[in-house]
């Protein structure tokens, strides 16, 4: 659709369709196309895909109208229904201002508009007004937007950090979706069972997941058939579309790379091998809304932070099934001050305080499901003790028969990196799986219903509530296409099916992360890969270290922008947060100041206390170790120091409790064997640090290495000296002896 600038409006113009926003104070009507015959000097500013609302950043500013900039094709849904991601939007303020130029695709039929305003001036006034220089509004992540200059200081600012955080909740997380002929608010039952099959798109919606809603409610409001072709309702969420095919006799990729496989002839797959799509939606609740130290808990209207549904469709020819799963913080009221490592979870409210707002939480469940069947997977010791236990006394005291509960340790029994135990439960619950079923429809109707669902949660509702979802969604997907014959009944999935399920759960996690934390689920390799690898523990360290420096200030603008999109009320005061921001700035840097001398005073003590008087002193490092056999179930870093002498190099670890080294390793320079170097060995998604890793021989034995990399991560390292995606390239050096220096290293 053709986005026009007039004086007095935007006008966006679809056929003979088209959509008036007056720039004076936001005003929405619909009107014919002809009507662009009446605006006063229109100018074509390019191509947009649809509308997303209109939002109010603060008081201070403007109201901006948000457009889809451009969007892609995430896949197909069972019917041919296109389902699109939005990755740009533009924003454009709502004032007598001159706007700013957007980077739309232009217009062929008008792209003079812009190209050359100037012969479109008629007057010395409508001179003025199309040759005014555009400024430009970036769409791309993270780039200052430059304003006018006699604009406040404050005000520009604000402006310009609320801006920049409605770009990143649009497109940095790859959270938006939206289809122009199917209903993704709705699972496959819910829209068997619904009567509103008949009424455009945007009534037939689930109000819990329509994420524009307060955005588009002016649209809304005008209350004529006309809006039903500009009203797109957009879920928050993920959404994957794959179509997979039953080999049995096909090759997995790591099989073909193995020395010990057989080249085989390539042969193209034909028909006699049964192939299905699968798809995976997940939908976001936009009450509750917000980020994770921002938002825990229930809250007195019932609803819980980061609550996500999840349906897997699984579609065969005709048939189409699906299997719903929940997932959503604990519903008591609790919160952790994020502002500090690791923190630690309290309760806001006592038991009885509690218990109608638990009970209102989970009427509303059973009235959409039936029946619950919890799945609490936080800690039975600890820290999280405290949250588990309350959740147990609620459930306990509501006393509800369609309420199961559930309690599965995860840290317990997977310790030692151990995911692949989460069997363990998934066959405890085997019986529960089968008898909750599944919705099956096909061109005749509906089948069958699934009768309950599965509420997974842990503390945060990602890494672990993730891995065990997909651990279950596996077991129902392996019945559905044994009941449907696509599987024979004695055979598991095959492994490349299996590899690519996995990885689009995977991507499920890290979507949903992101949007909750900012940074990708921990524990995704066990989830894209069945096996938990050194890459996956050293990069849950740095997502870690990631989640607790975004909590601090970027949430409370993040923060801040989610709830004016859901039209709610701001309740931190942004222009404070500034100069907390700037004291916190001042105080990190005396603070890193601080940290350097107290490390170097450390590797000097250590130096004077490890090191014989017959050997050099060279250097030390503060490094983390990254070997697995180090690493706990918790993923707790192992501090390292590195010391260098002219004849050996020491591994001492230190216990930052006790404050002192309990142990460390003396290796003879002669007995190091090899260096390699180079990017954090991650399966998916970009490295965050460099690591050395240093092979050494034990009694002349080799095979034996330290894996280390600094403790924290410089951001200005971005993007340099990373490798493709999912590839792992590590420089190897030889070491050998040089007079000049101890250790030197031959490329």
């Amino acid at each position: 659709m053709e986005l026009f600038q007039a004086k007095d409006d935007y006008i966006l113009q679809s056929g003979d369709r088209a959509l008036w926003c007056s720039r004076k104070d936001g005003t929405m009507t619909v009107r014919p196309a002809t009507d662009l015959l009446l605006a006063w000097n229109p100018v074509c500013l390019g191509l947009v895909e649809g509308v997303i609302g209109k939002i109010q950043l603060h008081t201070d500013l403007p109201l901006g109208l948000v457009l889809i900039r451009q969007k892609a094709l995430v896949g197909h849904l069972p019917g041919n229904h296109k389902v699109y991601k939005i990755t740009k939007i533009a924003v454009i303020p709502l004032s007598d201002e001159e706007p700013q130029e957007l980077e739309l695709e232009l217009c062929k039929k008008h792209h003079f508009g812009i190209d050359k305003p100037e012969k479109l001036a008629q007057s010395p006034d409508e001179s003025k007004f199309l040759m005014k220089t555009f400024s430009q509004i970036k769409s791309n992540v993270g780039v200052p937007i430059k304003k006018k200059v006699k604009e406040n200081k404050e005000k520009e600012r604000l402006e310009r950090r609320l801006l920049d955080e409605l770009y990143k909740v649009f497109m940095d997380s790859d959270s938006f979706y939206y289809s122009m002929t199917y209903d993704l608010t709705n699972s496959v039952q819910r829209q068997g069972d619904s009567d509103k099959s008949s009424l455009p798109l945007w009534k037939q919606v689930d109000d819990r997941f329509f994420w524009n809603k307060h955005m588009i409610q002016d649209l809304i409001d005008l209350q004529v058939p006309e809006v039903d072709f500009w009203v797109i309702p957009i879920i928050q969420g993920f959404v994957q579309v794959e179509e997979l095919v039953v080999n049995y006799n096909e090759t997995s990729d790591e099989e073909r790379s193995s020395p010990e496989t057989p080249p085989q002839e390539v042969t193209c797959v034909d028909d006699i091998h049964p192939r299905f799509t699968v798809a995976l939606i997940s939908r976001r609740s936009r009450h509750r809304a917000g980020m994770r130290y921002k938002r825990r808990g229930v809250d007195t209207d019932g609803h819980v932070a980061n609550y996500v549904e999840t349906e897997q469709l699984i579609h065969v020819h005709s048939h189409t099934l699906s299997f719903v799963q929940t997932r959503g913080s604990v519903p008591v009221f609790w919160s952790q001050a994020g502002y500090r490592y690791n923190p630690r979870p309290r309760l806001e409210k006592g038991e009885k305080e509690t218990m109608s707002y638990f009970s209102a939480h989970f009427e509303e469940q059973l009235k959409l499901y039936k029946t619950q069947v919890i799945i609490n997977l936080v800690d039975q010791g600890g820290r999280e003790k405290i949250i588990g236990d309350a959740y147990l006394k609620q459930v306990l005291l509501y006393n509800n028969p369609n309420l199961t509960y559930v309690s599965f340790d995860f840290h317990e029994h997977c310790r030692g990196m151990k995911f692949e135990n989460v069997q363990i439960l998934t066959d405890a619950i085997s019986d529960i799986i089968t008898d909750m079923k599944w919705a099956w429809v096909d061109q005749a109707g509906v089948i069958c219903k699934q009768e309950g669902i599965f509420r997974v949660n842990c503390m945060d509702c990602l890494d672990r509530t993730n891995v065990v979802q997909a651990a279950i969604a596996r077991v129902v997907m392996e019945q559905q296409l044994k009941k449907l014959g696509v599987m024979p009944p004695e055979q598991p999935l095959p492994l490349k099916c299996y590899r690519i399920y996995q990885i689009m759960w995977a991507n499920n996690g890290d979507t949903i992360s992101r949007q909750y934390a900012g940074t990708a689920a921990l524990k995704g390799d066990f989830t894209r890969t069945g096996e938990r690898r050194l890459a996956g523990v050293m990069k849950d360290g740095v997502n870690s270290a990631n989640r607790y420096y975004l909590n601090r200030f970027r949430d409370a603008y993040r923060q801040s922008v989610i709830d004016l999109m859901m039209g709610l009320p701001v309740t931190e005061d942004l222009y404070s947060i500034f100069s907390k921001e700037k004291e916190h700035e001042e105080k990190e840097k005396e603070s890193q100041r601080g940290a350097q001398e107290q490390v170097s005073l450390l590797l000097q003590t250590y130096m004077q206390l490890l090191l014989p008087d017959d050997e050099k002193f060279h250097g030390g490092w503060a490094l983390i170790n990254c070997d697995m056999s180090l690493v706990d179930a918790n993923n707790k870093d192992v501090d390292v120091l590195l010391l260098l002498s002219d004849k050996a190099y020491y591994i001492a670890y230190y216990d930052e409790e006790a404050d002192k080294v309990n142990q460390y390793q003396r290796l003879n320079l002669e007995g190091l064997e090899k260096i390699e170097i180079g990017p954090e060995p991650t399966l998916f998604g970009k490295p965050k640090f460099c690591c050395m890793r240093l092979h050494y021989r034990n009694e002349e034995t080799s095979g034996y290495f330290h894996t280390l990399r600094a403790a924290t991560r410089n951001p200005e390292d971005d993007g340099k000296g990373r490798t493709a995606r999912g590839a792992l390239v590590w420089r190897r050096a030889k070491v050998s002896s040089s007079t000049n220096s101890p250790l030197s290293i031959r490329k």
